[in-house]
């Protein structure tokens, strides 16, 4: 039996686990999300006799479809399009779409189920969902790109509303992507709809700060974190894996704040530079010529790159995990506590491994999981939701002070439940109980649907 997990629950997952054969990476989620739920359940006994567990596990609705496109030579393609509206207690599903080769069910059904909570932290009235597909747009043309997802939205319109399901972007799906999404749906619903899809392009009803939004929401968290602690980003030595959306804009929210990020990466290596990355240079190379990590060195001659190299080796006072699921194991955990880590906030969805989780919460250091360090991002989605609502545009300034309220207000009310709950300091159970908790009683008040 696991030792964190209350002995109830242990029947509940072994029929979870049975029900969702060869879902490696869901099973994870609910696994750590049940590790700290074992109070509730004993003080709000309801919620065991009511099933919400279970049916906080089962999705709502899950669709996969077949995505047929034609590329640049005439050849025709196929690729397999997901949708998971895992739960709509608290209001539509909300949640990205990924399109990555290593997209699968496990993977949007492990984002969806976190993203539940996610949203539910956010205080925001958004319920929890995921989707994408395991198409590539890497290499792909802008035609081919446009191509690939007016067929997706197809397939796609037909489950989605402002008042239904409202996608947003993820890995692989940015402003150009959401641009083509959202101009087929309004072509195919005769309906100019801007709450349906969030993340759009400034032009056409998208949200200043949305691009910014999760790296700068990590980056106020993990202030957040370090003065409940007495200390802060000032004269800090971070670290950030990644080289994307997040990773960009949470170096340079710590960079605004104080802090000193001197390494990152991407796929194939990694980037160390003393004197602090170099943020124009990183856009340049990342947004705009789309280039590999390592041509950060030819600008920035001071600089290392290490093919293949391991980030989580270098010295360092704070991490962030930006870039993908699993990617921090135990052996890298080790490394960053030996290396005088004293806070690590997750930016990517579960980049840690339940083995380094375990080593952060043991060792004392400040851990927080992304569902609350990296919850920013769906925050401003829903406030570009309700710009949409009321034909509003908010300055640039008036958003990020909402999105720095809303961060501040996540880390006090995870800090807060876990010293409730006898657990002071643990953000990560903290997190878990408090959404958990949200969710659960919007369920029970619904009646069993």
């Amino acid at each position: 039996m696991d030792k964190n997990m209350d002995e109830k629950l242990e029947t509940t997952l072994w029929n979870i686990q049975q029900r969702n054969l060869g879902e490696p990476e869901f099973i994870q989620a609910v696994k750590e999300v049940f590790g700290s739920i074992g109070p509730v359940l004993a003080k709000f006994p309801k919620f065991t006799e009511q099933k919400i567990i279970e049916r906080i596990c089962e999705p709502e609705r899950q669709v996969i479809f077949r995505v047929p496109w034609q590329d640049d030579r005439g050849e025709v393609q196929i690729n397999r399009g997901f949708r998971v509206q895992f739960n709509s207690a608290l209001g539509p599903f909300k949640g990205g779409l990924r399109f990555h080769p290593s997209v699968n069910l496990s993977i949007v059904k492990f984002l969806g189920f976190e993203q539940i909570f996610k949203n539910a932290l956010t205080g925001m009235p958004i319920g929890g969902g995921k989707g994408g597909s395991d198409f590539d747009p890497k290499g792909r043309s802008d035609n081919e790109v446009m191509r690939f997802c007016q067929s997706f939205m197809i397939e796609l319109s037909r489950h989605l509303g402002e008042y239904t399901d409202v996608p947003a972007g993820d890995v692989g799906v940015g402003k150009r992507e959401v641009g083509y999404l959202f101009g087929q749906y309004k072509r195919i619903s005769n309906r100019y709809e801007s709450g349906v899809l969030t993340g759009k392009g400034l032009s056409y009803g998208g949200a200043l700060v949305r691009t910014e939004a999760t790296g700068y929401g990590l980056g106020y968290f993990v202030q957040e974190m370090l003065a409940s602690r007495g200390e802060s980003l000032e004269g800090k030595t971070c670290l950030v894996s990644g080289a994307g959306n997040v990773a960009i804009y949470a170096i340079e929210k710590v960079t605004q704040l104080g802090g000193k990020v001197v390494a990152c990466s991407d796929s194939k290596g990694v980037v160390y530079d003393e004197a602090g990355i170099d943020l124009p240079t990183l856009k340049r190379i990342k947004e705009v010529e789309r280039l590999p990590i390592e041509s950060y060195c030819q600008s920035r001659k001071q600089s290392h790159y290490q093919a293949g190299g391991n980030l989580w080796e270098i010295k360092c006072d704070v991490a962030l995990p930006c870039a993908t699921q699993n990617e921090l194991t135990g052996k890298d955990a080790e490394a960053l506590l030996r290396g005088g880590c004293i806070a690590v906030a997750e930016g990517a969805n579960m980049p840690t491994t339940p083995e380094g989780i375990e080593k952060f919460i043991n060792s004392g250091i400040a851990y927080a999981p992304g569902k609350a360090a990296n919850a920013g991002g769906v925050a401003t989605s829903a406030l570009e939701m309700q710009q949409n609502a009321s034909r509003d545009a908010w300055s640039f300034e008036f958003t990020e002070k909402k999105l720095a309220h809303i961060m501040k207000d996540i880390h006090d009310r995870c800090l807060n439940t876990a010293e409730e709950f006898g657990v002071p300091g643990n953000y990560a159970q903290g997190a878990n109980i408090e959404a958990f908790m949200r969710v659960a009683d919007a369920m029970q008040s619904l009646g069993l649907i």
